[in-house]
């Protein structure tokens, strides 16, 4: 079947559709209505099937006969260990620590925190609360204790999963002191915290509450302790994500347990092209949602074998981190975010490490998480001489709203756009009054409701927020707060977020667009575009670079190439004139730039430290580097 095949079916019969891609799931009980309008705010799917995550990603393997399969892949360079389980050894962890956790008052319904490093663990750790019916909210590993307190407030759980320490090059991340703050400051409190203990340091436990989950799980396991997987309602919550952390109170985002699997696991033979068997990986982090839809749920949902990879793409030891590890578990397809090929091109931008690795069993490159500058995925492209394939989704989606399906045969790549809508997907371009504009013109994002499986039916404890920050600006459709286009050929591109839109003397030009600009320039790593407030413009762009490793070159000559390029790909309209080079851009520990903290400091703007952010030092850089331009006092 073709993408467009794909698609035209979708359309034609979307119940049809999904309910011939949920015969790939083991359900306990079938579904009284593939597609129930009347459920929820836009309608549910599989309403009244029952149904387990877990059994779905581990038991079944197992029951087939696969249970000697790789299932999961542990490499920490950080660390300097790897190790493998099959999905008979993933089996008995899980059901060992499910036993641990039921046996401390865990049960169908309750929430459990995850606060780990990228350890096994965290994995069992999400398929123990799946196999128990229990509700797992996975909060990035390291957030400081205030944002992990607002988490634990809103989810009131009643465990809480973490470790001794988070490893990083040249660093110790220690948890337990943050995870001791955030109780401390939490209204809501845990029953019991289930610690990992780590070689590298030992935490103190409290006595009562904390428990070893080395030793418990151990006993567990000697004794073979497991539990069965637990049926619950394809409607009832997996888990809870939180988004939007940054500023204010964060969203959960809910996601159900039938519609999540039934999605996944197409995406994994239809988006991705693998088989079942084979290795995949995404270089992600299980604190974010790429890490639980493809990390720990998808492969594992195909009989794939997943990569928890606990180091970085580049210091881990160098910029062939990513080559090694594809080369030593044989890994036939990689995801991750294209700052991470930024800074791999930086430190080695002709790519000679690539020619030391065997990667004759590596297939695809899939990028997403933000835009994909055309100039990476060209370098990455002539590198690696293997499909680069960018696209784009969100944590509220759970999988690719657009893509290049390598699975349906893959289309003719436009460079800077993550492909065509996928399947289950209906994708529009609004203006603010909420009327569809032309092919080619920028505007506003919006996906006909209803959302497809996997799409998330509402906020944990917010349904009035769901409906104000997602349903109500653009009635009957979910907005997706991008901006972009569509254009005549249905590629969709995204080129900001909606409030990265900048208004130059009444003119509203995209940021991304002028950083695929600067992005193109042969000396440039990674840049970024902010708009500045501007008395007689409203705003102005400023852009801050980063050149490659070796680029020696004069900031002023480099910046007049900037502006001649940008005056000649986008027009005098953009009114670009001021490009600042600096050692490196702030970002979350995600690899995200963190643009609109820079444009407040731009604006000297008084912001909240964003709780993500990789090193805080940097932002004091930005200052430094606009001071040295007379642009901030």
């Amino acid at each position: 079947m073709s993408y467009a095949d794909a698609y035209a079916s979708w359309q034609a019969d979307p119940e049809a559709f999904w309910g011939a891609a949920a015969e790939q799931i083991d359900w306990f009980t079938p579904a009284d209505k593939v597609f129930d309008p009347d459920m929820g705010v836009y309608g549910r799917w599989f309403a009244g099937a029952t149904c387990n995550t877990c059994w779905n990603c581990v038991d079944r393997h197992v029951e087939a006969g696969q249970g000697d399969r790789k299932a999961l892949v542990y490499d920490s360079p950080v660390t300097d260990t790897a190790q493998t389980f099959s999905f008979a050894e993933l089996q008995a962890e899980v059901g060992a620590l499910a036993s641990v956790m039921r046996a401390h008052g865990v049960g169908k319904g309750d929430r459990v925190v995850i606060y780990m490093p990228m350890v096994p663990q965290a994995v069992f750790a999400m398929l123990a609360c799946a196999r128990l019916g229990a509700i797992h909210s996975v909060v990035f590993g390291g957030f400081a204790p205030h944002e992990l307190a607002t988490r634990i407030n809103d989810a009131e759980p009643k465990m809480i999963i973490s470790a001794s320490c988070g490893i990083e090059p040249g660093r110790v991340i220690h948890y337990k002191p943050l995870l001791d703050a955030a109780i401390e400051e939490a209204t809501t409190k845990p029953e019991h915290c289930l610690i990992l203990q780590r070689d590298l340091e030992l935490a103190e436990l409290i006595p009562g509450r904390d428990l070893d989950y080395a030793a418990l799980v151990g006993a567990a396991k000697d004794a073979g302790e497991t539990t069965e997987c637990v049926p619950v309602e394809a409607t009832d919550p997996l888990y809870i994500l939180y988004t939007s952390g940054t500023t204010g109170q964060p969203k959960g985002v809910v996601r159900d347990n039938g519609g999540h699997m039934v999605a996944l696991k197409w995406t994994m033979e239809h988006h991705y092209g693998l088989t079942p068997g084979e290795v995949f990986w995404a270089a992600s982090d299980v604190g974010w949602v790429v890490g639980h839809s493809y990390i720990c749920y998808g492969p594992l949902l195909h009989g794939c074998a997943t990569v928890v990879y606990e180091g970085k793409p580049v210091g881990t030891p160098d910029a062939g981190a990513f080559w090694r590890v594809i080369q030593d578990h044989e890994v036939a397809a990689l995801f991750t975010a294209p700052t991470a090929f930024r800074a791999i091109k930086k430190e080695d931008p002709k790519g000679q490490l690539i020619g030391q690795y065997d990667l004759s069993k590596f297939r695809a490159l899939f990028l997403a998480g933000e835009r994909s500058d055309p100039a990476t995925i060209q370098w990455a492209e002539e590198k690696l001489q293997r499909p680069v394939i960018d696209h784009w989704w969100q944590t509220e989606t759970g999988w690719a709203m657009s893509g290049n399906p390598v699975g349906l045969g893959q289309f003719p790549v436009k460079y800077g756009s993550p492909g065509k809508p996928m399947p289950g997907y209906d994708i529009q371009v609004l203006d603010d009054e909420g009327h569809e504009v032309p092919p080619g013109t920028l505007g506003n994002i919006v996906c006909k409701l209803p959302l497809p499986p996997s799409g998330f039916p509402t906020l944990w404890n917010a349904p009035e927020r769901f409906l104000t920050s997602y349903m109500n600006e653009f009635p009957g459709h979910y907005a997706t707060s991008d901006a972009g286009i569509i254009d005549e050929d249905g590629y969709v591109f995204i080129m900001a977020r909606t409030d990265d839109i900048i208004n130059v003397a009444g003119h509203r030009l995209s940021t991304g667009a002028m950083e695929e600009v600067i992005g193109a320039h042969p000396d440039i790593a990674e840049c970024a575009v902010v708009g500045a407030a501007d008395a007689l413009k409203g705003q102005m762009p400023l852009g801050f670079y980063v050149t490659n490793d070796g680029a020696d070159r004069v900031s002023s000559e480099l910046e007049n190439e900037l502006v001649a390029l940008m005056r000649e790909q986008i027009g005098a309209v953009a009114a670009f004139k001021t490009a600042i080079p600096v050692k490196r851009l702030p970002k979350t520990r995600s690899g995200k730039v963190l643009r609109g903290t820079m444009q407040k400091i731009a604006d000297s703007v008084e912001f909240k430290m964003p709780a993500a952010i990789d090193d805080p030092a940097i932002l004091d850089e930005i200052s430094d580097a606009l001071k040295g331009r007379g642009l901030l006092k």
